[in-house]
């Protein structure tokens, strides 16, 4: 088998578990997009540009709760803000690929795909092995824009009964449990919880989403100055 087809279907593989919960994850977002006033193509057209679950189920719920424009594009900016720092660690690994590839390699960079390709990054080094990211992205990909489409076919004929909005918290914690080792990332984790939940009827502007984020952003920054001056 080609060296790089191996890699690709080895990170296929390595992804295809923590798909499980997207499946729902996806067939929600298709079913609120098309009931907060959105259509088909409008959809379909924003899993393909956007192609972030978490930024785009903010961006429904923002919108049907009639955030200005401002603040939806703010919100689901500070949500995707994550993948910068997704870019910078795997650019180490990429950093002799040509701009096409780094461009197709940055599409396919989201929550899944990178969990699994930087394991992979740290203990392999074929210069292939950023086939491992195209292959866990293209999983996803093609997992999500299906199940968005389903979502939008299926619409109400899904029964509320079934608590897949269960499927979207479920789907993160999948990837954060390791972190829960980590008291720092725990406090972080409470913190900026605690700020979106209260914040939610409070903050002006539904702008809950984004003041959460700083919060818990400045609470890591003092906390972790804080560890470091008590070593």
């Amino acid at each position: 088998m080609n060296g790089k087809l191996k890699i690709f279907l080895k990170g296929v593989i390595d992804v295809s578990p923590l798909m499980i919960p997207v499946v729902p994850f996806g067939l929600i977002f298709g079913v609120l997009a098309i009931d907060v006033g959105f259509t088909p193509l409008e959809t379909i057209g924003m899993s393909l540009i956007i192609f972030g679950g978490a930024s785009q189920i903010v961006l429904l719920q923002l919108f049907s709760g009639g955030a200005s424009s401002l603040v939806i594009i703010s919100s689901v900016g500070a949500v995707n803000s994550r993948h910068l720092l997704y870019g910078a660690v795997v650019s180490e690994h990429l950093s002799d690929l040509k701009l096409i590839w780094k461009i197709i390699i940055s599409y396919f960079l989201i929550d899944q795909a990178f969990a699994r390709s930087n394991e992979y990054f740290k203990k392999n080094k074929d210069e292939n092995k950023y086939f491992h990211l195209v292959g866990g992205g293209a999983t996803c990909w093609i997992i999500w824009q299906s199940t968005t489409f389903l979502g939008i076919i299926l619409g109400a004929a899904i029964p509320e009964k079934l608590g897949l909005s269960f499927a979207i918290p479920l789907t993160f914690l999948a990837l954060l449990i390791n972190d829960f080792r980590k008291f720092v990332n725990v406090f972080v984790i409470i913190v900026s919880g605690l700020v979106a939940t209260l914040g939610y009827n409070i903050i002006p502007f539904k702008a809950y989403v984004i003041v959460a984020a700083l919060i818990g952003l400045l609470s890591a920054i003092i906390l972790t100055k804080m560890i470091k001056i008590n070593e």
